[in-house]
């Protein structure tokens, strides 16, 4: 009887589907999928107000998506990275670049990482984890 029956549980410090496998890893997951939620909302916005507005302010809106665009970008680098690697984080950062190719990498990222936090048992809203209980 080498173990006691009366010691607390221990918490595993490893987490499912993050590269490294640590829990300040997840946590990162969690605030840039949080990112890429928002970058997703403005991007919507942005369509709905360029369809609606008058000629002048489609150039600005224009502009605001491709801010919008090397934003995202830089989101998707960071979350593939963690949760698939360097080699596809860069080309999922550079097909957002491409017109609607944008929008559906950026679904499909925040798919993946609503995939690995609730594997390891974090409860995913409409915008992301609460990092606070990671």
């Amino acid at each position: 009887m080498s173990e006691n029956p009366f010691q607390s549980p221990q918490t595993t410090s490893t987490a499912v589907g993050v590269l490294s496998g640590t829990r300040e890893d997840l946590r990162l997951v969690a605030k840039y999928q949080k990112g890429i939620l928002i970058c997703i909302l403005l991007y919507l916005a942005a369509v709905i107000v360029s369809l609606v507005s008058p000629p002048e302010i489609r150039s600005i809106v224009g502009a605001g998506v491709l801010i919008l665009g090397v934003v995202s970008a830089v989101f998707i680098f960071l979350l593939a990275m963690k949760v698939y690697g360097v080699g596809l984080g860069i080309v999922l950062g550079l097909l957002c670049f491409l017109p609607l190719i944008n929008l559906l990498v950026l679904l499909m990222i925040n798919g993946k990482a609503t995939t690995v936090l609730k594997q390891n048992g974090i409860q995913v809203g409409l915008l992301g984890a609460n990092t606070s209980a990671i």
